[in-house]
């Protein structure tokens, strides 16, 4: 019989990605990680979410303990990348100020919100098939069909046999994602949080509390359709760790990128709020997540909040969501550096090399590559929504999140649905499926609705 080896939370496996985490915010895991690499532990899986045989009790039962003992080592970073709003606020000289009422009219935000629900659709679509893939096999398989640089979807006609078997698609995402195939908007992560987060506004208005989050997981969020840090807080909620300790314990998943695809309502319902969409974005992100991957959320939250106004460019928006962030922090400096990059170099794929090469102990899901990798895109396509999508996704990482968070800025950027090219709307159907409750099928021209009303609350 084969185990089930449910991915993200065993212990055996999340003790190298903490060890990997702890180096990375200022903490000395040395004489830890000696005793685990004595005792026989293994390296943290490289691109899965566990390692294909379990570990025998005894090393379970030390990882436990470890996990413990490195989440009490002080950190170097921890006064200069706070996770408390206050100290965030406080770090942050140039908070920008909100300018509600500016959107310029409901029939105008109205047109927006649609335009970045389905460019963060069809941006999402476009990463899905080559989600988890390499940076070079992304390229391999792009060129070999005649589409690099990137420009439309991913398909497998007139592939070579051992250029699929060497670089296999996303076995879940592969049927419903490419050129081929392509029948409506399939359930993605990346849009369920979105949908999940509008059943937030809905029920608890603008004053929710991360324990208003948490309770509507545990109603309406099946735990499969949880990864990384959101299944590590998922679990410590049934085993009755209360928020905000629910992002810390165990977790060392903290500062990956799930915060930042939870962050789209939360500026999308705040046009021209950047500060309020901001902090909004910190009460959800905070359920799951820590420092610089709380920071990527409120960046994204306050760059879309700018971006739904309707008034700013891309430029404009990106400065307006490192606003929020505090400068000293490891997610602004990359940030920085990646927008650098995006202005001097006109290759592209340079850009990328890079950023690979500056971020390469990371996890290909952290939010710190990601977030420089999307700001990178944004800045290099000028906004442009084909350009922005497609940059995103052909640098990697997590091409499907990042491909969606592009596509929500530079839809709104474009301003209407019939901006967005046919190419990229055309095949989503206007129908997305999800396992959100009351939500399978919808529409998104109705999704742009009741985002337009809670952004009236």
């Amino acid at each position: 019989m084969t185990p089930l080896r449910l991915t993200w939370v065993q212990p055996e496996d999340l003790i190298g990605h903490e060890l990997r985490q702890a180096r990375q915010d200022g903490r000395d895991p040395s004489a830890v990680e000696t005793r685990w690499l004595r005792a026989g532990g293994p390296a943290a899986p490289e691109r899965a979410g566990a390692s294909q045989r379990p570990a025998p009790p005894y090393l379970r039962t030390l990882a436990v303990d470890l996990l413990d003992e490195l989440a009490d080592l002080p950190s170097a970073s921890a006064d200069r990348e706070p996770t408390d709003l206050a100290r965030i606020r406080a770090l942050c000289p140039d908070w920008p100020a909100d300018r509600p009422g500016s959107a310029g009219g409901d029939g105008a935000l109205l047109a927006r919100l649609e335009a970045a629900w389905l460019g963060r659709a069809a941006g999402c679509l476009l990463g899905k098939p080559v989600e988890k893939l390499p940076l070079d096999g992304i390229r391999a398989l792009a060129r070999a069909a005649g589409n690099w640089p990137l420009g439309t979807w991913f398909t497998e006609r007139g592939l070579p046999a051992e250029l699929r078997a060497a670089y296999p698609w996303n076995r879940r995402s592969a049927p419903t994602s490419l050129a081929e195939n392509i029948d409506g908007m399939p359930e993605d992560d990346d849009l369920n949080y979105p949908l999940l987060n509008l059943l937030l506004l809905r029920r608890h208005g603008r004053g929710f509390t991360t324990q208003d989050v948490a309770g509507l997981w545990l109603d309406e969020l099946p735990a499969g359709r949880t990864f990384t840090a959101e299944r590590v807080a998922y679990r410590n909620l049934l085993d009755g760790v209360e928020p905000p300790r629910t992002a810390r314990h165990r977790n060392p998943f903290r500062e990956w990128i799930g915060a930042l695809i939870r962050a789209d309502v939360h500026g999308w319902t705040h046009p021209g709020a950047p500060g309020a969409a901001a902090e909004q974005a910190h009460r959800d992100a905070t359920l799951t997540h820590t420092a610089n991957g709380v920071y990527a959320a409120m960046f994204a939250a306050a760059a879309l909040a700018e971006a739904a106004a309707g008034t700013s460019d891309v430029h404009d928006c990106l400065r307006t969501g490192l606003a929020v962030v505090p400068p000293g922090s490891r997610l602004a400096r990359a940030v920085r550096h990646a927008v650098g990059l995006a202005r001097e170099r006109p290759d592209f794929d340079r850009v990328v090399d890079e950023l690979h090469a500056t971020h390469r102990d990371h996890h290909w899901v952290h939010a710190v590559p990601n977030t420089a990798l999307l700001a990178a895109a944004l800045t290099h396509a000028d906004g442009d929504y084909g350009g922005s999508v497609c940059r995103a996704v052909s640098g990697g990482w997590d091409t499907d999140s990042n491909g969606a968070t592009a596509g929500s800025l530079a839809g709104l950027l474009a301003g209407s649905p019939a901006a967005l090219p046919d190419r990229w709307t055309t095949p989503l159907k206007n129908r997305l499926a999800t396992s959100v409750t009351g939500f399978d099928g919808v529409g998104f021209d109705t999704l742009a609705g009741l985002t337009l009303r809670e952004s009236h609350r």
